[in-house]
């Protein structure tokens, strides 16, 4: 079965370059780890209160943040704001 999911690149970028732990920005949000690494990875989409938190933590752009882009079956990273011709 292929797989399609979006995930938020720019979020994996700034968590690992504000050397934030996963573990300790949760405990910061009051969530679980494992909710957390979900919106990371694309399984679960935040709402509007948690990526306004999530942003405000990472003293980021929410927009730049959570920018999408899709992985394919092959790996192919697709990019939501560019439309193919």
């Amino acid at each position: 079965m292929p797989i399609h999911r979006d995930i938020y690149p720019n979020l994996k970028l700034r968590i690992y370059t504000s050397g934030l732990r996963q573990n300790r920005m949760a405990k910061i949000l009051g969530i679980d780890e494992a909710h957390l690494s979900k919106i990371i990875n694309g399984f679960r989409e935040p709402n509007d209160s948690l990526r306004a938190r999530i942003a405000e933590i990472l003293h980021s752009d929410p927009e730049w943040l959570f920018h999408k882009v899709l992985i394919t079956e092959d790996n192919s990273i697709l990019d939501h704001e560019i439309q193919p011709k």
